[in-house]
């Protein structure tokens, strides 16, 4: 048997975003892995999630853009169909190309002939792939649906592995090849843990409508992390599993100090001001990309995993609680337990006052389901709005094809510090929030407002004005306006009002956080 073809992942792919059913996209998810090697399910998985089992290929969206804009010479007729196995391949080549001197040219050389064997449709999937926008609809959780389909094996047994290696596509190996080594999945020390994950709720008092009894918590505006303690060795990962421990050094020395030898938690780290309080989340980033600043990271812990040789993930939370308490002090993230919504209100209240971005509400018997998003966990923080001005939008891809989809926002320049008064200036992009009725209307509406074209976006007259939901602003060199919002997304058109109507950048600067005091 040879390696899936890649024509089969493409078309599985077409197919799953194709329909809103999640037991076709399963199904179809299901056929596709049994039907490849075993050796192929690793790197399939990658390929699936837009996460390439190599890590970082050193590959930017300007040198792919270049290949699908045409600038590169034309691909020849591809030879022997491409594999997965042949994918893998070329990836790894792409990983192993050394830093400096020619290696922008060998990593051209490695994707030229990977191009010139690939069919339009393949050239396209890959190029999703590689810069991350691949939005086809096989979340994780559909693929583990269908892991465990393909394999034979019970859901909650796949499931659990996956959360407990942190890794679906060694996860699908071991279910094909090795059911009893699935079953014997165990926590542990050192091998990192997919994150709980919150769903949502307007207000405290309906996120412990549905929580009953709760830890109510400060949610911290930090970095997530996720850190390993065996005896002096440290290891700090991201939200998605990636190493950053030698970035963090005063992580690593605060959790050293901690009175445990073996320990997994789960927190966050940002970046305090010296009034105490927390500084704006893209100042915690910047520090958490560079490792080389003076600024130092604060962890912050809500959550033990295993405590000298205890598991504790299936404990309820209020006894993990506990042993957090004894083994983190005061880097425990501040929280009260409570059923009163008022008691919980006026906790929310005094988060927010200090600084902090809204509330965890979590069920105090709950288990720590790694990996999940589910009911026991609810995140409740304030929900702001804006009025923006449409000012272009671009294309989309999969599910997506046909539509405008990719929404350029703007805010109006009513000081004119950036032109004329009056005239708007860039904000931000989304894509988010717009069902298929929503984008269908808004294809149409904006190619009747289309006054240019440049490549994948259409450029329109600034009338139309959409209500914006958003978690925060920022400072940013990307939009002309130097900020951006965070987490934007559509709440809905308001064609009640006016262009000249829409909120301005002064508004928007008003949300702004100070910038940091010159040292």
């Amino acid at each position: 048997m040879d390696s899936l073809p890649l024509a089969r992942v493409v078309a599985t792919l077409a197919e799953v975003s194709a329909t809103g059913s999640r037991t076709a996209k399963t199904t179809a998810l299901a056929g596709l892995l049994a039907a490849a090697l075993p050796g192929d399910l690793v790197p399939l998985i990658g390929l699936l999630r837009a996460q390439p089992r190599q890590g970082r290929l050193g590959v930017g969206w300007r040198t792919v853009a270049a290949r699908r804009s045409g600038v590169e010479p034309d691909p020849g007729a591809p030879a022997a169909p491409l594999t997965v196995a042949d994918v893998d391949d070329a990836f790894g080549a792409l990983a192993a190309v050394p830093a400096g001197t020619g290696s922008s040219v060998a990593r051209h050389g490695v994707l030229d002939a990977l191009w010139a064997r690939a069919t339009q449709a393949e050239q396209d999937f890959l190029t999703r792939v590689l810069v991350g926008e691949l939005r086809t609809g096989a979340l994780d959780g559909l693929l583990v649906d269908a892991v465990a389909r393909a394999s034979g094996r019970p859901v909650a047994e796949v499931r659990r592995a996956a959360m407990l290696t942190g890794d679906l596509g060694a996860t699908a190996q071991l279910a094909r090849t090795d059911p009893a080594g699935l079953a014997a999945v165990r926590l542990g020390v050192g091998v990192p843990v997919l994150p709980m994950l919150a769903s949502s709720a307007a207000s405290v008092a309906e996120a412990l409508a549905v929580t009953g009894p709760a830890s109510v918590e400060h949610k911290l505006d930090g970095a997530r992390i996720q850190v390993h303690r065996d005896g002096d060795d440290v290891l700090v990962v991201t939200r998605s599993l990636a190493d950053v421990t030698d970035r963090l050094p005063e992580v690593v020395a605060a959790v050293r100090a901690l009175p445990v030898q073996r320990v997994i938690l789960d927190g966050e780290t940002l970046l305090l001001g010296e009034d105490g309080a927390p500084r704006p989340f893209q100042d915690t980033m910047a520090r958490f990309g560079s490792g080389g600043s003076d600024a130092v990271l604060r962890p912050w812990f809500f959550d033990v995993l295993h405590a000298d040789g205890r598991d504790l993930i299936d404990e309820p939370l209020a006894e993990r609680r506990q042993v957090l308490a004894e083994v983190a002090g005061d880097l425990v993230v501040p929280g009260i337990v409570t059923d009163d919504p008022q008691e919980a209100e006026q906790f929310a209240a005094a988060a927010l006052a200090a600084g902090h971005e809204g509330v965890m509400v979590k069920g105090i018997t709950s288990a720590y389901a790694a990996g999940r998003r589910g009911k026991a966990w609810v995140k409740v923080k304030p929900v702001r709005t804006v009025d923006l001005v449409v000012l272009g939008c671009e294309w989309g891809s999969g599910r997506r094809r046909g539509w405008l989809s990719n929404l350029h926002l703007g805010a109006r320049d009513a000081a004119g510090h950036f032109g004329p008064p009056g005239e708007f200036v860039m904000v931000g992009k989304t894509f988010k929030g717009l069902t298929d009725a929503l984008l269908a209307w808004q294809t149409e509406r904006l190619l009747a407002l289309e006054e240019r074209r440049d490549g994948a976006a259409v450029f329109v007259r600034p009338e139309l004005v959409v209500e914006i939901a958003f978690d925060g602003v920022q400072r940013s060199q990307r939009y002309p306006g130097g900020v951006a919002l965070r987490f934007a997304r559509v709440k809905g058109y308001r064609e009640d009002k006016a262009a000249d109507q829409a909120d301005t950048i002064d508004d928007l600067r008003t949300l702004l956080a100070p910038a940091p005091a010159p040292d």
